[in-house]
């Protein structure tokens, strides 16, 4: 009777909706046309700040064109470029307390056997990305040869800077990369780096003649000494996660810090469209003859960019697919933010905040992942400054005529490898490093004004790359550390399962067990709740 009546109700529910069809149809469209407008302004509330960073480096391309025309001299070009300067100086200023706080927070929330395990899959894919970049720029300079057909490269008005990177033995850069990551004051490597200089001895030898002999001095120069910063703050996570409870305290205190500088770097995105539309523009007035320098220098500018554009939009994504069966484009979608301020800054570090920023709120990268992998990516990932110092070298190379033989294309792969993960993320910083590349391979490094000529445009795409690879090996990172927890948890699961099917079964041989059972069948009559806590 029951089942008769709740079809006769469905029926008359049914005929009720076909009969006030047609005055709900009117409403529904205005409901749905209410919705789409709900919907579209949604979407542009939740990306507001990436069409509005977009839009800045567009006004920028626009804002240089137009002022180019006015012939400013350079303090006005220096007044036009400082809200830039603001954005700059206020990134680079949270860079410490961040990879600082980051590192330790996140060594320390992950236990010895994970860190190691992450470590080790971070370090295998770092070193195989840059050594891929390496090798697909010295192809790409083979096939297109950049340096055979470069003109006018003397002409003045390519503005040319006289100022070469001193040359340094190739030992001297690999020690010194060592010596850094052990500073000897951790205060003075806020803001001081270890370099090695020459100084030029006037010797008497055994027969009369007097000869010049180079001695090596060690010095120090201004730039964080960021190697070693993040050496130390790993180090002291992992300590502080070996104390146990006398360390909660200090993790507590550096997880708050870390919090408390992502609000800052909050508070900052909103100022970067501004920052980033003078960045460009500025840079855009300052150059002397850009027509001059792509006509000059085309081939070498367009073979570094479309090795850049092979490695961060086919090379990289495919290692993230292989590694996670995930769409990689989607992934890099949420991270245009980030992408875009690289673009403008030309600095790894100065994106780091806002990478760190994008990855765990648009693709939902865990933290401990985000802030453990970031930092250390932006000091030792350089595929962007493998591919441009490969590049140049190669160049370089052909405009003086000679030709590279295996044994040194070989050097110019290890050296490259080697010598980006001491580079600086901060603008120009991989131009330094070519000069090892020069020096290892025999050739001269008077020819580096030519690549400095042009690292205002190449270091842009170079950025991104760097930054790119950063983001994409958190991300395979963390579906990895995601998996082993799913895999932990299903084996947790089977032996729960199995658990509780030996405790029902009649033939127990633990007396323990035989115990509780026979305890929980005189007390299953009596009480119910009872049997449940034996069991």
């Amino acid at each position: 009777a029951r089942g008769a009546a709740a079809a006769g109700g469905m029926a008359a529910a049914a005929e009720g909706k076909a009969g006030n069809g047609h005055a709900e149809g009117p409403a529904a469209e205005e409901r749905g046309g209410g919705g789409g407008l709900r919907g579209c302004r949604g979407f542009l509330r939740r990306n507001a700040l990436v069409l509005l960073t977009v839009s800045g480096v567009v006004a920028g391309v626009a804002l240089g064109t137009a002022v180019r025309r006015a012939s400013l001299g350079p303090a006005q070009v220096a007044y036009l470029a400082f809200p830039g300067e603001l954005l700059l100086r206020m990134l680079r200023m949270v860079i410490l307390p961040l990879v600082v706080c980051s590192l330790v927070s996140g060594a320390a929330s992950l236990d010895t056997r994970s860190l190691g395990r992450l470590g080790g899959i971070a370090l295998a894919y770092f070193l195989g990305t840059t050594l891929l970049a390496s090798g697909l720029a010295v192809a790409l300079g083979f096939i297109i040869r950049p340096g055979a057909g470069a003109s006018a490269l003397n002409d003045p008005r390519l503005g040319l800077s006289g100022d070469v990177p001193t040359s340094k033995e190739t030992v001297d850069s690999f020690l010194d990369l060592i010596r850094n990551l052990f500073p000897a004051n951790l205060v003075a490597a806020a803001f001081r780096t270890y370099a090695t200089e020459y100084k030029m001895l006037l010797r008497n030898t055994t027969s009369g003649n007097v000869t010049w002999e180079k001695i090596p001095v060690g010095t120090e120069i201004e730039g964080m000494n960021i190697l070693g910063l993040v050496l130390f703050a790993l180090v002291l996570g992992v300590a502080l996660k070996k104390l146990g409870q006398e360390g909660e305290d200090l993790i507590r205190f550096f997880n708050s810090f870390n919090e408390a500088t992502m609000v800052l770097v909050s508070w900052i995105m909103w100022y970067v469209p501004i920052g980033i539309m003078f960045l460009v523009g500025s840079k855009i007035v300052e150059m002397e003859d850009i027509v001059l320098l792509v006509t000059s220098l085309g081939k070498y500018i367009f073979a570094s960019i479309l090795g850049h554009f092979i490695h961060g939009g086919i090379i990289l994504p495919l290692i993230y697919f292989a590694a996670t069966r995930q769409n990689p484009y989607r992934f890099l979608l949420g991270l245009i933010t980030p992408f875009a301020t690289a673009f403008a800054t030309c600095s790894s570090s100065a994106t780091l905040p806002s990478m760190i920023k994008c990855i765990e709120e648009n693709n939902g990268v865990d933290k401990r992942i985000s802030r453990f992998i970031l930092p250390i990516g932006a000091t030792v990932n350089m595929d962007g400054a493998a591919i441009f110092q490969c590049m140049a070298a190669v160049f370089i190379a052909q405009l003086n005529n000679v030709d590279l033989n295996p044994g040194q294309i070989f050097t110019i792969l290890v050296t490259a490898t080697a010598s980006s993960v001491g580079a600086a993320g901060i603008p120009a910083g991989g131009v330094l490093t070519i000069a090892i590349i020069l020096e290892a391979i025999g050739l001269p490094t008077n020819d580096l004004s030519l690549i400095l000529a042009v690292d205002w445009i190449v270091d842009r795409t170079t950025t991104v790359v760097n930054v790119e690879g950063d983001a994409l090996g958190a991300g395979i990172l963390n579906y990895l550390n995601e998996k082993e927890k799913k895999e932990k948890e299903q084996e947790l699961k089977e032996v729960n399962v199995e658990a509780v099917a030996n405790s029902k079964s009649e033939e127990e041989t633990s007396p323990l067990v035989t115990h509780k059972n026979q305890v929980s069948n005189t007390t299953s009559t009596a009480d119910p709740e009872s049997k449940e806590s034996v069991l």
